[in-house]
């Protein structure tokens, strides 16, 4: 009995030490003008359950991963209408981060919004993921989510190391596109949807930027607690890469999200320079991401 109770024992230390990779945080809102009525809020209950559980229970990868290394994720999903009971259209917006090396502070890697969210939902309604299948819309979205961000976390720690996963989120969008849900769609107005995110990312253009995605984090952020100087200098070093894509590829969605995920940060993170290094890393960003100069300039004030 001793050796079996010693067994068992080894099992709950064993079951909590491995973890799934996500440790997602999920929040439903909806429009202001949308009234909803008591049974809607009880939807919209058991949609954000459903959804924590989807993102937070699935083993999305082989990997094994401690509670402490699971990847922090947050998903808001805004309800706009609701064109029929158990139907509804909105946008997601998704965020998720990193810790930097030898230090309490956490680095947003991916922060994206996607408006082109249409799905139903009924009472009671479970959902979970089977690979290389089609079981419904929102199922489909989460876990293209789930594994674009898996794919970006592991760009941000090994060179080019989340192509396998971001070769899976290319799966979900074939599988989805015969579904004739929005965002799955290259000929979709616009480049800023699913099907361009992951169609970018895993094209040879766009090698530079998972190049600084690694390069940005591994010699800049994980070194900024112990050389702020170099690791700025990797930092500007790295952000130089995306010139290319720029002449290539100038206001792609890929490009652009990086950048502006990242305009916070560098204003933090050079605040302490001299003034030709923030000179140089302004005149940098306004040659990526024209568009937002006037954000950059911030970083000189």
């Amino acid at each position: 009995m001793k050796s079996v109770g010693i067994f068992l024992l080894m099992c709950v230390i064993g079951t909590s030490l491995n973890a799934q990779e996500l440790n997602c945080q999920v929040s439903i809102i909806s429009d202001a003008r949308l009234e909803i009525t008591t049974v809607e809020k009880e939807i919209f209950e058991q949609m954000e359950q459903a959804i924590y559980e989807l993102m937070n229970n699935t083993q999305w990868t082989k990997d094994k991963f401690t509670v402490e290394e699971r990847i922090n994720c947050n998903i808001q999903l805004q309800i706009r209408e609701i064109p029929t009971p158990g139907t509804y259209t909105g946008s997601l917006q998704v965020q998720s981060s990193r810790p930097a090396f030898n230090s309490g502070y956490n680095t947003t890697v991916f922060n994206f919004q996607d408006d082109d969210i249409a799905f139903t939902f009924s009472r009671g309604a479970l959902l979970t993921y089977a690979p290389n299948q089609y079981r419904d819309e929102l199922t489909s979205v989460l876990a293209f989510y789930a594994y674009f961000i898996i794919g970006m976390d592991y760009d941000s720690f090994s060179n080019k190391g989340g192509t396998k996963y971001f070769t899976e989120a290319q799966q979900i969008v074939s599988n989805a596109q015969s579904s004739g849900g929005t965002g799955w769609s290259s000929s979709a107005k616009g480049k800023n949807n699913r099907y361009w995110i992951v169609d970018n990312i895993l094209h040879e253009l766009f090698s530079p930027l998972r190049e600084c995605n690694y390069a940005y984090h591994r010699s800049g952020i994980d070194k900024m607690y112990d050389d702020p100087v170099t690791a700025r200098k990797s930092i500007y070093e790295a952000l130089n890469r995306l010139v290319k894509v720029t002449a290539t590829r100038p206001n792609s969605i890929n490009l652009l999200n990086f950048v502006q995920a990242k305009s916070t940060e560098l204003k933090n993170l050079y605040s302490e320079a001299d003034v030709k290094e923030k000179n140089d890393i302004v005149s940098l960003l306004k040659r990526i991401d024209p568009a937002n100069s006037p954000k950059y300039q911030e970083i000189l004030n």
